[in-house]
């Protein structure tokens, strides 16, 4: 009995240090990379085309609108902002939306998508323990960012081989753009990540897979407030770069 009362004393600070830490990457995530978002679009017009990803799709829903648009019919959406590519604890990461959308219809011919960006932005919004932003006294990321967004990249090419192995005709992936203003310093983790990203999609797996690089095509005035999520304006702009590619599989 005593040495389970003192197990307990021992262990109740690293739980209040895990619960703090949760909380203050949630306060982060619900005013950055949304801790909460839209729920899963499950039924829709076109059930063998659906959309994995995180905020950048999920949190003002604009992108997924304007595609349905252009297409005239409506597409699975599993969306959800604060998604990780793997793991994490916000959201269902974008492996396991793509493991829920098998399991309500195995039938997927085409996956419009992007992930891995909350991977490194969580992070770096936190204490950037990795070191992805560039200082005056630092000028380029670290070994260890540069290790997690290899990390990000062989599950990239996971998930990828897995779509492939299923099936699936057709993946386009939305790359980043770069973030601006106070964010501006996690531009070199950005285009390390699309690259590898890029060369994921392109070149490292058998999947039909085509990578939709936006650098360079996002001014900041199409970027809100909180320097990473497009505005309406914004998410019109990345559909127009995604629409050549997916008009011409649907």
């Amino acid at each position: 009995m005593i040495r389970v009362k003192q197990k307990k004393l021992i262990d109740l600070p690293v739980k209040m240090a895990k619960a703090v830490k949760f909380a203050a990457a949630c306060i982060v995530s619900v005013s950055v990379v949304g801790c909460t978002g839209n729920p899963y679009e499950e039924v829709a017009d076109r059930n063998d085309v659906i959309t994995l990803g995180d905020s950048i799709f999920d949190l003002n829903g604009v992108i997924q609108e304007t595609l349905e648009s252009y297409a005239g019919e409506t597409f699975r959406d599993y969306t959800q902002s604060g998604a990780e590519l793997s793991g994490g604890a916000l959201a269902k990461a974008v492996d396991q939306q793509y493991e829920d959308a098998k399991s309500t219809d195995a039938n997927i011919d085409t996956i419009v998508m992007d992930g891995g960006g909350n991977d490194i932005l969580i992070p770096a919004m936190l204490f950037d323990p990795y070191g992805c932003r560039t200082h005056w006294w630092r000028w380029n990321i670290s070994r260890s960012c540069r290790g997690l967004i290899e990390d990000q990249y062989i599950n990239a090419i996971n998930l990828l081989n897995q779509m492939e192995s299923d099936d699936v005709q057709n993946v386009i992936w939305l790359g980043y753009y770069e973030l601006p203003r106070g964010n501006k310093n996690l531009t070199k983790a950005l285009n390390y990540g699309d690259d590898l990203l890029g060369y994921a999609c392109d070149v490292a797996t058998n999947a039909s897979c085509s990578f939709v690089d936006t650098r360079g095509t996002v001014p900041a005035s199409q970027v809100e407030s909180d320097n990473i999520h497009p505005t309406p304006e914004g998410s019109i702009n990345l559909a127009n770069q995604i629409w050549p590619v997916l008009q011409t599989v649907l």
